[in-house]
């Protein structure tokens, strides 16, 4: 017995300890990224406790790119996908849950295609068709070909599986209509998919590059990513700590977000139904 607690006690160390060396190599290039965008650019090779922080870093990044523009076009191409994803999910979603239709099956299976289907695989008869409607260089041309999520269908769909027909029956006596009961019942009590889906949805278009590369063509249009890809071309080789610090600027409202939702965000799949 002491014999096999003994190997028990070597073999959780070991994973122990790798699991943390994992974390800290996954973690590691964010540490120099910090480091060098909060530290002058004299250190960005070396490593020393007792060198001086400073902002300036983000001030000259800030300066040579227009990333206020960067930051609004984001904001306004996550909140227009976010948008459009949560209503045509939501009534895909209610369809497939609780309408009997012919081909209901054969319907859900092709949504649930769309999740085996890579998008750049799509870029190309996306692009010929955001041209024929003449909006190539548009925020709405970047987030056309997402405001439809088989993903989102599929999660929302799980959730409202798993709500109770008797708050069906109960509603519909009481005179509610099919839109009264999907806003007064499902919806709130969907709440935590949502959240979670929102995050995921939200982070995903955030970070989204190549599309936005493609179909983008001006400042007044370009995302953070794009954005930030340009500003680096432009200046690699300067000053990696201005580089880094652009980089912390574009991803730290992620990162802020990530930390402050992660637990309803574990919590929310875990109530979808996803195990």
């Amino acid at each position: 017995m002491r014999a096999a607690r003994r190997w028990w006690d070597f073999d959780t160390a070991l994973n122990t300890f790798a699991m943390w060396l994992l974390a800290f190599l996954w973690a590691l290039p964010l540490l120099y990224a910090v480091w060098t965008a909060f530290h002058p650019a004299a250190y960005e090779t070396r490593f020393d406790l007792t060198a001086p922080l400073t902002l300036d870093n983000f001030a000259k990044a800030w300066a040579a790119a227009p990333f206020a523009r960067y930051f609004v076009n984001t904001v306004m191409l996550v909140t227009m996908i976010l948008i459009c994803q949560f209503v045509l999910c939501t009534l895909a979603a209610f369809a497939f849950a609780r309408f009997r239709f012919p081909g209901r099956s054969i319907l859900f299976t092709l949504v649930l295609l769309q999740l085996l289907v890579m998008p750049d695989i799509l870029i190309v008869e996306n692009y010929k068709t955001i041209r024929a409607l003449g909006l190539v260089d548009t925020i709405v041309a970047i987030g056309l070909p997402y405001i439809a999520s088989g993903f989102g269908i599929f999660l929302l769909r799980q959730t409202f599986m798993s709500i109770p027909r008797e708050l069906d029956e109960a509603a519909r006596v009481e005179g509610s209509s099919f839109l009264g009961l999907l806003w007064r019942v499902y919806i709130p009590l969907a709440k935590p998919t949502y959240l979670a889906y929102g995050l995921v949805s939200v982070s995903h278009h955030w970070n989204n590059f190549l599309w936005p590369l493609i179909i983008t063509n001006s400042v007044e249009t370009r995302p953070v990513t794009v954005g930030l890809s340009v500003f680096s071309a432009i200046d690699a080789g300067l000053e990696w700590s201005v580089i880094n610090a652009a980089t912390l600027m574009t991803s730290g409202p992620l990162l802020i977000a990530f930390l402050l939702f992660q637990r309803q965000f574990v919590q929310s799949f875990m109530r979808a139904g996803i195990r």
